[in-house]
């Protein structure tokens, strides 16, 4: 029985010390993140005057030949406001179904978008979240697709090129937007921009050559960020440079690496995508599929610091009097699950469900979030799914689950035996271990088994915290009453009476009603068991459910209900089980005894 609480208790420190991790190491790393960013933001507004006495009004440099140009880093914030920013130059708006914004004429960018389904917070006032913002901006977002040309093309669009509209002023799901652009040497580019209902766009560019001779040009597109997230990633997800492409696959590279690195470049791809990833957002580049392309990432220094995901196509040949068209997708939203693996099946984008982060454990993650979803479907209430899933995985497991309570149940019933193995062979622990394994073998008890039902908590209890922290299915989904938000933690605090006295508690006394309802049915469970005759352990056993109680406080809500639905199921079938094999209960003794006066040592 000691050998089994010992596997249990170093089963329970090993999620303890995961926790610990997440709450005194990832949460003031957080902290720490925000403070950083805070500072680049007032370090960019002070070189703000600066950088327009040096160079005021400073456009995009002349590439060299065959290289992208370079996104703007040397002029500085230009505008106090976003609409500022947007008045600044001439626009196409955009209105879908999912998305509200522009496309700027100069550059032909995406670089004003906003997702009409997603607020900043579950208030209901909140204002949308702004994907993507003008690069006079502190948080300059934007994603371009232009030309490289030569002496021989003359000017290609670019980053400073003003397009023109030619007939429908307004992009939508059932009109696209036709730009064009002609220059000195007889080249005309026509751009057809077209949207879906939901996040995607796609290019067609045309290049129509009218002069008397060949050209040769190339394509690029990039994905350019000025900032990066307020809010720092934890060790469960990637946010940061991404993209799919070549023989090398799957590539993320978090801000921190992309600083250190500076650029990476992968060998050249013919399929695949390239962009940058938020934890629930994210904009990517998919390449034409008619010409080879090179893949970067890259971190730039030049007066702005930016962050950059492009590609560069192999040349395009255009022959007098002829014409080439290439295509580019640009998504640019939120990584609904349904919607991700939509545009990789139908649109046949190499692994593009990999921008959602499902991590090393895909294989559990992934099949954790399609039963919680499917139950969503059927109960319209995301807290009632973790709830019918508990139920589920339980059912799935409770024929090991059974074995190892009955096992449990048969340990308590020659409880008084083992004690007496002990007692006679205090002296000598290799003679008390071989009789303790005759007893087992007589008995036909498995030591060990009751810490099957703990250890199959766990893989199940990582899959449902990934699938809680990084889809955007559970983002501001509210279970009921108070709990708005089930990817955050519970709102309220004993500490101030759950909201009945005004005052602000940090983080550590957050301690809500939902976090002390699983300390105390984890206490209950553990009060199921006889307390351990060591000391140590019984300390253990008695504090475990406190710690545990601080520690969840600070996880999603939705991560802690399941575990206290899980632990209040654990009893009933752990008592269930008990009283079938005629094993006694030891929860009723154990409560009282913490109520019982201990005798004085003169007693």
């Amino acid at each position: 029985m000691e050998n089994n609480r010992n596997f249990f208790i170093t089963i329970a420190l090993s999620v303890l010390i995961l926790t610990l991790w997440q709450v005194f190491y990832m949460n003031p790393r957080v902290e720490q993140q925000r403070e950083a960013a805070k500072v680049e933001q007032q370090r960019v507004e002070e070189q703000k005057k600066a950088a327009e006495a040096t160079n005021p009004g400073a456009g995009t440099p002349a590439p060299a030949p065959g290289t992208i140009p370079n996104a703007p880093g040397g002029d500085a914030v230009t505008a106090a406001s976003r609409d500022q920013a947007l008045a600044a130059s001439k626009r196409v708006k955009i209105d879908t179904p999912s998305l509200m914004g522009s496309i700027n004429l100069t550059g032909a960018r995406l670089d004003d978008l906003r997702l009409k389904h997603y607020t900043e917070t579950v208030d209901k006032n909140s204002p949308e979240i702004e994907l993507l913002n003008p690069q006079a901006l502190p948080t300059g977002y934007f994603a371009e697709i232009g030309f490289v040309g030569n002496d021989k093309t003359g000017t290609v669009p670019g980053a400073d090129t003003v397009w023109s509209v030619d007939g429908n002023p307004t992009l939508t799901p059932s009109t696209p937007v036709t730009l064009t652009y002609t220059n000195d040497k007889g080249l005309t580019f026509k751009r057809t921009v077209s949207v879906d209902n939901d996040y995607m766009f796609t290019v067609s560019d045309t290049v129509q050559n009218s002069g008397s001779s060949a050209v040769s040009l190339f394509n690029y597109g990039r994905v350019t960020r000025y900032d990066k997230p307020a809010v720092a990633s934890t060790y469960v997800l990637h946010e940061g440079l991404i993209g799919v492409t070549g023989t090398e696959g799957l590539a993320e590279y978090k801000y921190s690496k992309i600083e250190s690195d500076k650029q990476i470049t992968p060998g050249k791809s013919t399929d695949g995508w390239l962009g940058i990833t938020d934890k629930y957002w994210a904009v990517t580049l998919v390449p034409t599929e008619k010409q080879p392309f090179q893949p970067r990432y890259a971190y730039f220094e030049d007066g702005r610091h930016r962050y950059q995901s492009d590609f560069l196509t192999d040349p395009i040949n255009v022959e007098a009097g002829q014409s080439a068209t290439v295509e580019t997708e640009i998504f640019a939203g939120a990584k609904e699950v349904a919607k991700i693996n939509a545009y990789e099946a139908d649109r046949h984008i190499r692994q593009f469900n990999l921008v959602i982060d499902w991590g090393w454990f895909y294989f559990i993650t992934k099949p954790m979030f399609w039963l919680i979803d499917t139950l969503y479907k059927f109960f319209g209430n995301f807290g009632l799914a973790i709830l019918a899933t508990t139920v589920i995985v339980k059912a799935i497991f409770f024929p090991l689950a059974n074995k190892s309570y009955a096992s449990m149940a048969n340990m308590k019933k020659v409880q008084p035996k083992m004690l007496e193995i002990r007692e006679k062979y205090a002296d000598d622990k290799m003679k008390q271990q071989q009789a303790m394994m005759e007893l087992y073998k007589t008995e036909k008890i498995n030591p060990l088994a009751g810490c099957w039902p703990v250890a199959l908590q766990i893989p199940v209890f990582f899959s449902l915290y990934k699938v809680l922290y990084i889809t955007i299915e559970m983002r501001h989904a509210p279970f009921f009453g108070w709990i708005q938000d089930l990817a955050a933690p519970d709102p309220t605090s004993i500490f101030n009476l759950f909201g009945l006295v005004p005052v602000t508690l940090p983080h550590m006394l957050m301690i809500g009603v939902w976090p002390l309802i699983m300390g105390i049915t984890m206490f209950l469970q553990m009060r199921m068991n006889p307390t351990p005759p060591d000391p140590t352990q019984a300390a253990i056993f008695t504090w475990m459910p406190v710690i545990f109680t601080f520690m969840m406080a600070g996880f999603p809500a939705g991560l802690v209900i399941y575990w206290a639905w899980n632990n209040t199921l654990s009893i009933l079938q752990q008592g269930v089980i008990m009283k079938r094999q005629g094993a006694k209960i030891e929860l009723w003794d154990n409560l009282m005894a913490l109520f019982r006066k201990k005798p004085s040592p003169a007693e």
